[in-house]
């Protein structure tokens, strides 16, 4: 139902006029593609249905409000509300600037809060399956040492396709590895025992593969360095040949390092640091992750959690 009662076939008409002069608007200044013009389309339609008698450019933000609320209650998504009001937002600004509208009624409304997703982690025995195939050819050999140091020490994905083999060096020698990651901070993590073998067995035969003047760390079949889409492929490949699945990507295995740290030594700030995590609140996500083992250890354990058979 419309906020305001049926909608008036004249006001609505002329609430859909404006909401068509905007897309040609957009379609002219900002070349977005159809499908995006499309998702603008039918959510200022939904706008018009919602505000019933009340012509688009007299919308109140109450009106704005009410109208949130009642796609909530009919099960919208935050995501798909928090997608709505951005385009009732532009259109609005729109409005605002070239069509004399007082106000924009949208501005400060927000979409209830979308729910944060916990990261996927992979267990230790799982972990174990994946990194412990043994390789086929000098590639996978690669592959294992790419994986043991995503896993080792919580690399992203960017920063292990950087390393050179400069890295290597201080890797074989020190056991630690210094990167570059978001906003060109710099960290250096301890690299464990499997991954510097790992690596040291791929280092002696990378100069077979490589192109003489290139310094990636790790290339890929044609000795240059090798690219990310390469990486996520080659590691859901190997995530089906262990039986551990199709979705295991790079970040599995940095979500896994945090995780698998954390349970086992219970210091965020260590896990922040070694993640390169700006704000403490981004690393505290895995602490949701840790009450989760440590729920399972208590149902399995304590008496009085156990269900009655």
């Amino acid at each position: 139902m419309p906020l305001d009662g049926t909608p008036d076939a004249t006001i609505a008409k002329a609430s859909q006029a404006q909401v068509e002069r905007f897309i040609e608007h957009l379609a002219h200044s900002r070349r977005l593609s159809a499908h995006t013009m499309a998702a603008y389309a039918a959510d200022l339609d939904a706008l018009v249905v919602l505000l019933g008698v009340t012509p688009i450019e007299k919308a109140a933000p109450h009106q704005i409000r009410h109208a949130v609320a009642q796609l909530h209650s009919r099960g919208a998504a935050p995501r798909t509300l928090a997608r709505r009001l951005s385009a009732w937002r532009t259109c609005f600004a729109w409005l605002v600037r070239f069509h004399g509208m007082p106000a924009n009624p949208a501005a400060g409304i927000r979409a209830p809060k979308i729910a944060r997703q916990l990261p996927q982690a992979l267990s230790p025995d799982a972990v174990t399956h994946l990194l412990d195939r043994a390789p086929s050819g000098a590639l996978e050999i690669r592959d294992r040492a790419m994986f043991e140091l995503l896993y080792s020490s919580g690399l992203r994905l960017s920063e292990l396709c950087l390393l050179t083999v400069d890295h290597a060096s201080s890797v074989l020698r020190e056991g630690e590895v210094t990167v570059q990651g978001k906003g060109g901070k710099t960290r250096t993590v301890p690299v464990g025992q499997r991954a510097r073998d790992a690596l040291g067995e791929w280092s002696n035969l990378r100069g077979a593969i490589a192109q003489p003047a290139e310094r990636a760390l790790f290339v890929g079949a044609r000795g240059a360095r090798i690219s990310p889409s390469v990486v996520q492929t080659r590691l859901k490949r190997w995530g089906v040949a262990a039986g551990v699945g199709a979705n295991v990507h790079p970040h599995v295995l940095r979500h896994s390092f945090a995780t698998h740290v954390l349970q086992s030594s219970g210091d965020l700030r260590a896990v922040q640091d070694m993640l390169g995590h700006a704000s403490i609140s981004s690393t505290q996500i895995y602490t949701h992750l840790d009450f989760q083992h440590l729920a399972k250890v208590y149902d399995a354990a304590h008496p009085r959690a156990r269900k009655k058979k």
